[in-house]
């Protein structure tokens, strides 16, 4: 019920469209369904009348009597007359308008096709092909009528039983050149198992066998097509542009695959537009000024050729900014749209070009006789060659003489050097022949017979299409299950030659055969819409340079972005990166951000500056410590040497030098031997230091206290408990660094905590209670030093004690500071802090105990007596 519902309302749509003369927008989408069609083949019945008349069908544009007829349908014209109906006088019929040479040029290829087959010995023979081919005007209620009259063949009657309506009666269409009208075909014959092959309709929707069983074609389908757009944008790194296609099947299903492809290469579009060569005026000037006001610098145009040439001469009225075009195989290879300056350069996918012996001598075979036989080559005659030749000339046309040379004329019919799309319906045409030779042909004694009185079923010729597989010309052919041919596409470019006429120029392939990424190659220079060689730029945004990631813009497409630095110690290496990478741990950004190189060492090298100022003054304190010990042992028999406790000043000079010393141990690149040495070798000279200061005072202090009456002091410090006082001290010192390198000692570590951006090399302390031990019991023993405050009443002359007490006080000073200084310095500067502090400590020793002394000793002798350092004042 419900499809025999559907077939009334869709037969009626038909009727009213077909009838009244309604133009494409009458029927488009209301192709009649397919389960309908099938309904309709299974259950009309025919009145019990011989025949039934519906009136004279429509002539064919070209038509011969063969054994089997071969229909086809091309859009000869592609404009059709609009007109008006009042509903009060009965409809003209439909009038097609604007002769399209490119299409006449596919229906003599057609017939060149068939009468080679004719006159083969090879193929059917004793077979004569015929053809009925019909203008489908690139309107659906014109390609639907030519539909019904392939089926039903040129007699005005329809005839009861098996030979029903048997007079030119197609077994296969060639056709049509637009999907859109092919679709509307292909649903009206598949219900009747009659294969369509065609040539040119490039629809991926066709591919469907359940929707179209009986379509087949030459042609790539368009799915491969939008693939190999979007690679070629991709290719040239344009991901910003617009795009235009034909309001039909063919530009929606192949603009719709096409941004599918284009998605999936990050391709933005900033405008769609569609539109069909019927349309208002207005709407194509809008389509026109949305191309000129764009940002994009490409234009995508899956367009139709007829359509494109309607775009191209509302732009060429004010032609737009430059832009470079990026076109389909429909227009992309017509030479009426490559007469469009503004169009230069334009790159796309075209069907490859070929070679067909004898057309061109047979699309030149032309008589004014021969055309004057036929309305089509009238037209195109006097078109050509702005003649009538008809007597009845209008006014504004000279009559046609005969001088007409069609060897001369440029003519999109005339052009043969790049056959595409021809090649494809010559392709087409062999194929049903071969399927029509497989049917009715058997080979026998190594001969082929024919048999040309054979009924052949329609469903056996859609059998053997399907099994096709020959060559042709060097082009194979064959049918993959889906009715598709192989798909090989040339990129092509419009280029200018020295003469400057536009040519076209393949630059490279498409072969979808080929493993993924090896599909798309373009081996040849290309020529852009400037006529430069510069790649022209077309991106929403510039692309992120490395060390920069990308943030996309609130409420833009994903090519619409701004350009971030990377986060301090990230880096990106490559264009138009999303995230930043984390350098490894001892790796750190470069000035560019986009690498990590390994972080500088630093520690405290002997070819710094600071390095070399410090070894100056350790290697200059220690001899200035070696020649004061020279003094002394020159001057050892002088009273104020021998009153200086000769044993202990030689033994505090001595470690006065390695004190001097030990610093350069903490200058260079650590290592475990030098960490265990700097620390322990500071500790322990330091404390022998220090004990012989404080050895000497308690001698200082004895020695005047012994002089009061009944003092015996000196006996209970004489020199063997001044040795035995050093050497307990500086053993204890000895006892607490063996207990800390035993137990946890200082090693060589990389600090990369201090500094992010670089490595420091350093003495780990191992055990922070071993150092701090270590630096406590020399404040320690510094704080004894006290004792010399006790000795403030000794005489003015010899008031050692005096000197040893400021000598301490600067000691403490420089190693309280220390220790704040050493814990806040970074890097590097921690090993200066505490050599600074060793030097300052060393030196303040030496000048404050030893200086005086020496000062006197050379330069006022007169005082190195007994009397002058016994003398009170």
């Amino acid at each position: 019920m419900e499809v025999g519902l559907r077939l009334a309302v869709s037969l009626f749509e038909l009727i009213i469209v077909l009838v009244l003369g309604g133009t494409l927008d009458d029927l488009k989408h209301k192709i009649l369904p397919t389960e309908a069609l099938t309904a309709a083949a299974g259950s009309v019945t025919l009145p019990s009348e011989q025949c039934i008349l519906h009136g004279t069908p429509p002539a064919p544009a070209f038509s011969l009597h063969g054994d089997f007829v071969i229909g086809g349908s091309f859009l000869i014209h592609y404009k059709m007359q609009t007109m008006i109906n009042n509903y009060t006088i009965k409809p003209e019929p439909l009038r097609c308008t604007s002769l399209h040479p490119r299409e006449l040029r596919f229906s003599r290829t057609m017939i060149f096709a068939i009468e080679e087959i004719n006159n083969s010995t090879e193929l059917l023979p004793g077979i004569k092909l015929g053809y009925q081919i019909h203008d489908t005007c690139s309107s659906v209620p014109v390609a639907v009528r030519a539909a019904f009259q392939l089926l039903n063949g040129q007699d005005p009657v329809f005839y009861q039983g098996r030979n029903c309506s048997q007079s030119g009666v197609v077994v296969a269409a060639v056709g049509d050149s637009g999907s859109t009208s092919s679709i509307s075909m292909s649903r009206i014959m598949g219900p009747f198992n009659l294969p369509l092959v065609s040539h040119f309709a490039t629809c991926a929707c066709l591919s469907d066998k359940q929707e179209y069983p009986t379509f087949f074609r030459t042609v790539p389908s368009d799915q491969f097509q939008a693939d190999a757009l979007a690679k070629l944008v991709k290719h040239f790194g344009w991901t910003w542009i617009g795009a235009v296609h034909s309001d039909s099947d063919y530009g929606n299903n192949g603009m719709a695959s096409f941004l599918k492809a284009a998605n999936s290469e990050e391709i933005c579009v900033e405008y769609i537009e569609s539109f069909y060569r019927t349309d208002p005026q207005s709407k194509i000037r809008r389509v026109a000024d949305v191309i000129r006001r764009s940002t994009a610098t490409v234009v995508v145009a899956f367009v139709a050729d007829g359509d494109m040439k309607v775009l191209l001469e509302e732009l060429d009225l004010d032609p737009p900014p430059p832009r470079q075009w990026i076109g389909s195989e429909s227009w992309i290879t017509d030479p009426n749209s490559m007469s469009f300056g503004f169009c230069a350069g334009a790159i796309g996918v075209a069907i490859q070009k070929s070679v067909i012996p004898g057309l061109r001598d047979f699309l030149l075979d032309l008589s004014p006789s021969n055309v004057a036989a036929s309305s089509v080559l009238t037209e195109f005659w006097e078109e050509a060659f702005n003649c009538s030749l008809t007597k009845t000339a209008v006014l504004t046309k000279r009559q046609c003489d005969g001088t007409e040379d069609i060897k001369v004329l440029e003519n999109p019919y005339t052009e043969t050097s790049q056959l595409r799309i021809t090649n494809m319906v010559y392709k087409a045409v062999y194929a049903v022949a071969h399927a029509i030779h497989d049917v009715v042909c058997q080979e026998t004694e190594n001969k082929t017979k024919c048999d040309k009185h054979s009924f052949m079923e329609p469903k056996q010729l859609l059998a053997a299409l399907k099994k096709v597989n020959f060559t042709q010309n060097s082009y194979h052919v064959s049918f993959d299950k889906n009715g598709d041919a192989a798909a090989f596409y040339e990129l092509v470019n419009w280029q200018k030659s020295e003469s400057g006429v536009t040519e076209l120029v393949t630059v490279g392939y498409y072969d979808a055969s080929l493993p993924k990424g090896q599909e798309f190659l373009i081996n040849r220079k290309l020529t852009w819409f400037d006529s430069g060689t510069q790649v022209p730029v077309s991106v929403c945004s510039e692309s992120c340079p490395p060390g920069t990631r990308k943030v996309l813009q609130k409420g833009k497409p994903i090519c619409c972005y701004d350009c971030i630095p990377c986060p301090e110690g990230e880096i990106s290496n490559m264009t138009d990166s999303l995230d930043c990478l984390l350098c490894p741990q001892e790796f750190w950004p470069n000035a560019n951000k986009d690498a990590c190189s390994p972080k500088p060492v630093e520690f405290l090298s002997f070819d710094e500056v600071l390095s070399i100022i410090l070894t100056a003054f350790s290697v200059g304190g220690a001899v200035l410590t070696v020649i004061t010990a020279v003094i002394f042992f020159h001057h050892r028999t002088t009273p104020i040497v021998r009153a200086n406790n000769s044993e202990l000043s030689f033994l505090l000079l001595f470690s006065l030098t390695l004190c001097f010393l030990c610093s350069l141990t903490f200058i260079g690149a650590p290592s475990e031997w030098s960490c265990m040495l700097r620390h322990t070798a500071f500790g322990i000279t330091f404390v022998l230091c220090i004990s012989c200061v404080l050895g000497k005072t308690i001698v200082v202090l004895m020695a005047f206290k012994a002089t009061l009456p009944g003092s015996n002091a000196m006996k209970w410090f004489g020199p063997v408990q001044q040795r035995m006082t050093v050497v307990s001290f500086t053993f204890i010192q000895v006892i607490i660094c063996i207990i800390w390198l035993v137990v946890s000692p200082p090693f060589p570590v990389k600090n990369l905590t201090t500094y992010k951006e670089k490595i420091i090399l350093e003495c780990a302390l191992g055990s922070a209670v071993g150092f701090w031990a270590v630096l406590g019991y020399i404040g320690l023993l510094a704080v004894f030093f006290l004792l010399a405050v006790l000795a403030r009443k000794l005489p003015d002359n010899f008031n050692e004690a005096k000197m040893i007490t400021f000598s301490m006080l600067i000691f403490c000073a420089v190693w309280i500071t220390f220790i704040p200084a050493y814990v806040s310095s970074p890097g590097k500067f921690t090993v200066a802090v505490e050599i600074f502090a060793i030097l300052a400590s060393s030196f303040g020793l030496i000048l404050c105990i030893f200086a005086p002394k020496c000062f006197i000793i050379l330069f006022q002798p007169e005082k190195n007596t007994k009397k002058s350092l016994m003398n009170k004042h």
